[in-house]
């Protein structure tokens, strides 16, 4: 006999769960988050959940108090008596330390990755890692989910002649030839030298952008400095339109106002992270569609490679 699913939530992902449970066609679970005083936090399920499959839904991004929150989810959900704790993190934080890029730094994606295995997390559900490595952090299943299913479907219904697919910098490029390669569309890369995080010191285009209509891929955009940098080199190469697509929209500092003022035509991101505010350029798909239709293949046991384009 098949375990009942249950679903709930963080709080800073609550608005994502409440449209993933709905396309799933169950209500989100009842879960209450205390707060002591002095800022301390505390998790109680307000239903029960002994034998049942509990997905927590939750995004890592700022502040790390989202970590800890699901962090204290897993633990509570695992000295219920669950089935299984799948944990499902649109946006997996600190995914840009993946590595030593240089001594004595810490690696950030390894450490959330023992993290959540040692409070209990039995499978994870992710999408558009900033490095693909990082699913080898874990020694739980993990399925890495492609916001492509909803930004291939949207592009091809610009019908935009002479489409061209570029990547930002050259870390990108395999994720950028994923996309030509699905609209069949030509490839550029934007190579740049970054001489310190959030700062590109230089940057050029390899291959021709005249005459075509761009559209710049990235898994996430945090100061938009390189992608809005990209697009107006792009239109100084001769390009018709830039746009962009990118899956995490982090968007600090100055970004919005980056954006706002680019050549950018748009810029089309999902929900994983909420956006702090609404401009004109910026347009939302959600990917709570391809997040439900994940939960349904992973419970009856189904294969989830259907749901890549």
């Amino acid at each position: 006999m098949s375990s009942q699913i249950k679903i709930f939530s963080g709080s800073a992902s609550r608005y994502l769960a409440e449209k993933i449970a709905d396309f799933f066609g169950t209500p989100l679970g009842k879960v209450e988050l205390l707060h002591f005083s002095d800022g301390e936090m505390q998790v109680y399920y307000e239903e029960s959940i002994r034998g049942c499959d509990v997905y927590i839904i939750q995004s890592t991004f700022s502040p790390s108090d989202t970590l800890m929150e699901l962090l204290l989810m897993i633990d509570a959900a695992r000295r219920a008596s669950v089935n299984e704790v799948v944990v499902v993190m649109p946006y997996f934080g600190y995914a840009r330390q993946d590595r030593k890029s240089k001594p004595r730094v810490s690696i950030g994606a390894k450490l959330v990755a023992n993290l959540l295995t040692a409070a209990g997390a039995q499978r994870i559900v992710t999408m558009d890692l900033h490095a693909g490595q990082i699913q080898g952090f874990f020694d739980i299943p993990l399925d890495h989910l492609d916001a492509s299913a909803v930004f291939v479907p949207y592009l091809k219904g610009l019908n935009l002649p002479n489409l061209c697919i570029a990547s930002p910098d050259i870390g990108g490029s395999a994720r950028a030839r994923r996309y030509a390669q699905f609209i069949q569309a030509d490839l550029i890369i934007v190579d740049k030298f970054r001489e310190r995080p959030n700062e590109v010191a230089s940057m050029q285009v390899i291959g021709d952008a005249r005459n075509k209509h761009m559209v710049l891929v990235d898994d996430l955009v945090d100061t938009a400095g390189t992608i809005c940098r990209a697009a107006d080199l792009l239109m100084e190469k001769g390009a018709l339109s830039v746009r962009a697509v990118t899956t995490h929209p982090i968007f600090s500092g100055q970004a919005y106002e980056r954006i706002e003022a680019s050549m950018l035509e748009e810029m089309v991101v999902t929900d994983t992270i909420p956006l702090k505010k609404q401009v004109s350029k910026v347009k939302v798909l959600s990917i709570a569609p391809v997040f439900a239709k994940a939960f349904r293949k992973i419970h009856n046991h189904e294969s989830i490679s259907s749901l890549f384009i």
